[in-house]
């Protein structure tokens, strides 16, 4: 298996936008979509958003989350929650609805089962990332979240494209982790039209350079990933791991701080993770 040229179909395809996405999918660009025109009211957003059961179901769920509900109020039905989550909020639900959806276009299952952990790798880190913006970095938690969410994108396209090239997870997938997840990544996030803030904190999640004392949008992702508890799958199959990142947590942040946040947010980052992983 020629892991270069197969990567480079990979990226190729979608950087022309060559990309296939199931009926939720696509219907969650839809929303995307409207979620761009200055015009859209929250009734139009919530009817489009009621047409697709996956969908609704996920926003009442992060809107009822521990993050978004501070009041303890649970809200039933579509519109109360557009109202309660903001069309911010929105748009990263809509991109972790497409993101979720080639988790199911692997064909194998043993492409199904990594599809399956790098979204559990997924899950943990968005919810992580939130929770260092709010108490680490001071960056702005939704934005952190977004870019969890998105962070292993290119990983998952390669997924859904794995049973056009037999034997592309049985090679040395060091070349993934040098240039492929970078230019797969960019390229699928080009045509998300995920904003540059976020394409900017995964490039340097990318990198695998944390700064200290970790400050930006991209120090927070790479915390989190370093932090979550789950492993991308992909990482461990190149070899590489972590991203290739050799960071000592003990330099960044203290024990007894790190305790404290996490102990203290262990019920947020559970209700993120349930919410994004139904």
């Amino acid at each position: 298996m020629d892991v270069q040229k197969a990567l480079a179909a990979v990226a190729a395809d979608a950087a022309r936008g060559d990309m296939v996405f199931p009926t939720t999918a696509q219907i969650a660009l839809r929303v995307q979509k409207a979620l761009d025109d200055p015009d859209c009211s929250i009734e139009q957003l919530s009817k489009l958003i009621s047409a697709e059961p996956i969908l609704s179901a996920r926003v009442v769920g992060i809107a009822n989350s521990v993050a978004y509900n501070r009041s303890g109020r649970a809200s039933s039905d579509v519109k109360n929650a557009v109202s309660r989550l903001g069309f911010k909020t929105l748009r990263v639900l809509v991109t972790a609805m497409v993101v979720r959806q080639m988790e199911g276009m692997s064909q194998s299952p043993e492409h199904r089962a990594l599809a399956v952990r790098l979204w559990e790798h997924t899950a943990h880190v968005a919810a992580l990332a939130r929770v260092i913006a709010q108490r680490i970095t001071h960056q702005d938690p939704d934005a952190a979240f977004f870019a969890g969410i998105v962070h292993e994108v290119g990983g998952f396209y390669l997924l859904s494209r794995a049973s056009a090239f037999p034997g592309l997870f049985d090679s040395d997938l060091t070349e993934w982790h040098d240039t492929g997840d970078a230019e797969v990544g960019r390229a699928v996030l080009r045509v998300l039209g995920v904003p540059e803030n976020i394409l900017a904190a995964v490039e340097t999640l990318w990198e695998g350079y944390l700064a200290l004392p970790p400050e930006t949008l991209g120090d927070t992702l790479l915390l989190a990933d370093q932090l979550s508890p789950v492993e991308s799958p992909l990482g461990q199959l190149s070899g590489m791991g972590r991203k290739g990142m050799d960071v000592d947590i003990d330099m960044v942040i203290d024990d007894e701080t790190l305790s404290s946040i996490l102990a203290e947010s262990a019920e947020e980052v559970a209700s993120l993770i349930d919410a994004l992983k139904a």
